[in-house]
């Protein structure tokens, strides 16, 4: 019986394992979203979780504790300054996994993982991107298709190609009096 027995292992060694959620909650805290598949959204969580639990601690042995696991100074400084701050008033519950469907390439289930607090930043950066996009276009011109200047040079080096020559006839053989394309018999 399995009682107890949380640890999800991924198929990989103790310390294959460790390294890879590691990078992944790095990847986490850098990114504030990243796409993986299913099963190692929901490996990631419980550390990502107590991370962020560490984070809201603040201590210096908290802040040991987590560069322990996850052994890189900028994720660790951003989670203490950046992340923790944002979930005080939360008490668990930092991570959401949002299932996005099967992989094209080996149908693995696929999901994004991502800061509950963290989503309407990500939504506000897309919105502004649109927008500055939309404005570097210019606002009288509004054209169905692109820009004629990238087709131009495209046309130019292209030359008009000459009629193609007539094929050969297919060669007969004169000691048989049959062509050589026709199968034997």
């Amino acid at each position: 019986m399995r009682h107890q027995k949380k640890t999800i292992k991924l198929g990989r060694t103790a310390e294959h394992r460790k390294a890879l959620l590691a990078n992944q909650v790095c990847s986490l805290i850098e990114h504030q979203r990243i796409k993986t598949t299913l099963a190692k959204a929901k490996a990631v969580r419980p550390l990502a979780e107590k991370m962020v639990t560490l984070g809201k601690r603040g201590s210096i042995h908290a802040r040991r504790t987590a560069l322990a696991t996850l052994r890189q100074k900028n994720a660790i400084k951003k989670l203490f300054d950046d992340i923790a701050p944002r979930s005080t008033e939360r008490h668990g519950g930092y991570t959401r996994i949002v299932k996005l469907g099967q992989r094209k390439s080996d149908s693995a289930p696929m999901a994004f993982i991502e800061w509950v607090d963290a989503a309407p930043a990500i939504e506000e950066k897309a919105a502004e991107e649109k927008k500055a996009k939309r404005k570097a276009v210019k606002p009288g011109a509004k054209q169905k298709e692109p820009a004629p200047e990238p087709e131009e040079p495209a046309s130019e080096e292209k030359e008009p190609t000459p009629p193609p020559a007539e094929e050969p006839k297919p060669k007969t053989r004169k000691w048989f009096g049959r062509k050589s394309a026709e199968p034997e018999k």
